[in-house]
């Protein structure tokens, strides 16, 4: 008999009550879900993570006192196991990069589906970063736009492999694991394996940095 899967662990911050004891419930309805905290704000939620060792942070970007940029990079510290998605009303191009910069693992906006909350928390398990579909199009258009860098690679391009190269491309044109392994004939581990190593050859995070550093340095598919 195969061992059973420990639930997802999940961390929620958020200083509306009424939210996130609504979002709590639901997530707990999930067999795969379990919440082993709620706080109100980023402090609170900082001391949680170091006590609660969640798997994800589910983190609001307004809050009192500590915002949500400054949890994530604090957390970032303290619980550097834990993955950081953002779920917020705040759809602000400039929080996004900045969120980006810091490493969070996904950037969501408080209109989804539960279902699509669902899919992405355990994509996030899946080394994927979500970001809500409205903003994937602002995203790549203001990495375009800005000047200011978003991402520093410890190397280039030079040093991937053209599979590798190939995946990243895709991964900028939004695609999850499964929708690249689908394009390119191969099986989502391969395309895990593979962006897992490319990543690590640039010094890069995750998913959206990777991203930002295909559209920075134009080495992205052509359009049509």
């Amino acid at each position: 008999m195969t061992e059973a899967t420990p639930p997802i662990r999940i961390l929620l911050v958020d200083d509306q009550p009424l939210f996130r004891h609504a979002v709590a419930t639901l997530l707990d309805e999930q067999p795969d879900f379990t919440v082993v905290g709620q706080a109100g704000h980023g402090v609170e939620g900082i001391e949680l993570a170091q006590t609660q060792h969640p798997d994800v942070v589910l983190l609001d970007m307004e809050m009192p006192g500590l915002d949500g940029l400054a949890t994530a990079a604090r957390l970032r510290e303290v619980a550097p196991a834990a993955r950081i998605v953002i779920l917020t009303v705040a759809d602000d191009d400039g929080h996004l990069l900045e969120a980006i910069r810091l490493g969070v693992q996904g950037y969501l906006l408080k209109d989804l589906h539960p279902d699509e909350l669902y899919a992405m928390l355990r994509a996030v398990m899946r080394d994927e970063t979500p970001v809500s579909p409205a903003l994937v199009g602002r995203l790549m258009a203001a990495l375009r736009d800005t000047g200011r860098p978003t991402v520093t690679p410890a190397t280039d391009e030079a040093t991937l492999s053209s599979r590798e190269l190939e995946v990243l491309r895709l991964v900028a044109d939004g695609l999850s694991n499964k929708e690249i392994g689908t394009t390119l004939s191969i099986t989502e581990g391969t395309v895990k394996n593979h962006v897992h190593n490319a990543l690590a050859k640039l010094g890069l995070e995750n998913r959206i940095q990777a991203a930002a550093y295909i559209v920075r340095r134009g080495l992205g598919r052509p359009r049509t």
